[in-house]
């Protein structure tokens, strides 16, 4: 068997490829994407009477879309009640960072990372405690995330859109991984 050098042999590790724990209550769904000589088409959800069918529970109230700036941050987001459900069109690519800052939650402080877009079709759905932020990854054009939510938007009193600093949980989390 070959040996490494000391300095190579202390470095040496192997890469996990094992499942990784998932955030309680985060759900991500394959989505059929249908393509032909003319362009594509993904079907994002069937609602009916705003239940979005496959997600348990949830009932669209608004859907929005987003568009970040090139290697733009956008973090960190929490709710108290909301949840979302996000789509990144496959042409994009942004990096989705969500941290479960629930108290008691069998997940509580696990932080995860996942690349959204790049040739995939996914919906994520991002339940209330589950702080989550974005950077768009491509270097010189702008990213777009649809999302659907089952709170209205407000700035009043019932506002449930708060913030954590971008930094929340170290600025690696949003450093490209090399490997």
């Amino acid at each position: 068997m070959t040996q490494f050098s000391p300095d190579a042999a202390a470095r040496y590790a192997v890469q996990d490829y094992g499942p990784k724990p998932r955030i309680h209550g985060l759900e991500i769904r394959e989505l059929k994407r249908f393509n032909d000589d003319g362009g594509a088409m993904t079907e994002l959800g069937r609602l009916d009477g705003g239940q979005l069918a496959g997600f348990e529970g949830f009932t669209a109230r608004q859907i929005n879309y987003s568009v970040m700036e090139p290697l733009a941050i956008k973090a960190f987001h929490l709710h108290k009640r909301q949840t979302d459900i996000w789509f990144v069109p496959p042409s994009d690519k942004l990096l989705l960072v969500v941290a479960d800052v629930r108290a008691g939650s069998p997940t509580e402080g696990l932080v995860q990372r996942f690349v959204l877009g790049d040739t995939r079709s996914l919906l994520v759905r991002i339940p209330p405690g589950v702080a989550h932020g974005a950077k768009n990854l491509r270097p010189a054009s702008p990213s777009v995330i649809v999302y659907f939510v089952d709170v209205q938007f407000s700035t009043d009193s019932q506002c449930d859109e708060g913030r954590l600093p971008w930094d929340h949980f170290g600025d690696k989390v949003w450093d490209v991984e090399r490997g």
